[in-house]
């Protein structure tokens, strides 16, 4: 009997991959210290929503669209060393899906160009030509640049971000993507928190998950 039901759950596992479902995503290291799965109205007061109303809840998933690198900060702050967890998509054919790791909690761009406090991750930036992981300087000569594969849109991603002293591990879907080693790692006060991003693009986000390593 106990066969039985291994046997049925396997295949039910291999009936919704071979669908293109998402599995819930679980963490097998790390202790959780903060998740949001955003099944409500509004943002709620664990966020800082710095924009003109750019951030909001949608049919249970937080929607980015014209913040114009005007984040959404989590105000709890990120553990030292951490694993962020979320699943991203983007309904723009620009793409564009974009977060920061380790600012401070309440900048913002006050003009054009932005240059943040934190870490700058991106998949299908720069209308869909390149994905980036950047020190504070999303443009600098120093970020990790990767071309391909470009983002899907309407594809909902998997993205794990595990930061380590120094190093700023990427995985998209389960498999490497880009890594960045800092020598000068950001920590410290001004560089404890995670912040939704967004310029143009329309992008929906859920189940979000911290985890202190």
């Amino acid at each position: 009997m106990m066969l039985r039901l291994y046997v049925l759950a396997f295949a039910c596992v291999a009936v919704a991959a071979c669908r293109g479902e998402q599995q819930p995503a679980k963490s097998s290291e790390g202790r959780l210290v903060f998740e949001d799965r955003f099944d409500r109205s509004a943002l709620g007061a664990d966020w800082l929503d710095t924009s003109d109303g750019a951030y909001s809840i949608e049919n249970g998933e937080l929607l980015a669209q014209g913040a114009r690198n005007k984040p959404l900060w989590l105000k709890h702050k990120l553990p030292r060393n951490s694993r962020v967890e979320f699943t991203a998509r983007s309904a723009s054919k620009a793409v564009d899906i974009k977060v920061e790791l380790y600012g401070d909690g309440k900048s913002y761009a006050k003009k054009a160009s932005y240059t943040a406090t934190s870490y700058v991750v991106i998949l299908g930036g720069w209308n869909n030509t390149r994905s980036i992981i950047a020190r504070m300087d999303e443009h600098g000569k120093d970020r990790k640049v990767r071309k391909e594969p470009r983002g899907e849109t309407g594809k909902t991603y998997r993205f794990a971000l595990t930061r380590r002293g120094g190093l700023l591990s990427w995985l998209l879907d389960g498999k490497p993507f880009l890594e960045l080693d800092d020598p000068d790692p950001l920590a410290g006060s001004g560089h404890e928190h995670l912040a939704i991003n967004n310029w143009e693009s329309e992008v929906y986000f859920d189940d979000l998950a911290v985890y202190e390593l």
